[in-house]
């Protein structure tokens, strides 16, 4: 079955362009024009992803994005801007979004990001069945894609599953923040690396007792970061 793609995008011209694109590579594409027409089909379409624009009428992208996910709707979003203004990206990422573009963009790299996505949705889990994946008080089960601490259920966006999944994989290895965008967004180029910074940010929002003074996920100084369960955390900070 083809994977579905809701657009959201007020200007047609775009909407089709994308459309065009993605239907040219076997999606199957639904577009509405406003932010309140994403929750009238979203029960009969289903989409896979969505490709969200920030400036929409009724319901701008920020409110979506904020609604999707209070409604514990986890679907991959890639929020599109047509404005330069790092706050206004940041935003977008900040209410639960998973990448960004800005306008004017190439279909291509649009397309390819879709596909890094999904691509990286399909591979999970690599875990065997009912293996449960822990550090410290956190508990992974990847076959389930859920995550627990001191065995209460923490609700995160795919990619941050994925971000820890990875950090988990590797971790006790310091990984730049491109090494982080190749592994977890699966970036082939030299992407913004802002975006991990922001995912960080979230994940330690919701998995550390205080994000000032992570016990988990550690700041490598003008590097990226480790994981580290906090026994040998506190042990390498002596």
């Amino acid at each position: 079955m083809n994977k579905k793609i809701l657009v959201v995008d007020d200007e047609p011209s775009i909407s089709m362009l994308i459309e065009f694109n993605l239907k040219l590579a076997g999606y199957e594409v639904q577009c509405v024009y406003d932010g309140e027409a994403v929750f009238d089909v979203l029960p009969r379409f289903r989409p896979d992803l969505i490709v969200l624009d920030l400036m929409l009428p009724k319901l701008d992208g920020i409110q979506v994005c904020r609604r999707l996910r209070s409604q514990d709707n986890m679907v991959p979003i890639i929020m599109l801007t047509a404005l330069q203004d790092l706050s206004d990206k940041i935003q977008g990422l900040d209410n639960g979004a998973d990448d960004y573009m800005t306008k004017p963009f190439s279909p291509q790299e649009l397309l390819s990001r879709i596909q890094a996505i999904l691509r990286r949705l399909g591979a999970l889990p690599s875990a065997s069945p009912g293996e449960v994946v822990r550090i410290g008080a956190i508990e992974i089960r990847p076959d389930q894609r859920e995550v627990s601490l001191h065995g209460e259920t923490i609700e995160l966006t795919p990619k941050e599953f994925e971000l820890l999944s990875f950090l988990c994989k590797h971790r006790g290895k310091v990984l730049s923040r491109q090494q982080l965008l190749h592994g977890v967004w699966d970036y082939h180029f030299l992407g913004d690396t802002r975006i991990v910074d922001v995912h960080i940010s979230h994940l330690r929002d919701k998995i550390e007792k205080n994000a000032r003074e992570p016990e988990y996920i550690r700041t490598i100084r003008n590097v990226g970061y480790k994981l580290l369960e906090p026994s040998t955390m506190q042990s390498s900070l002596a």
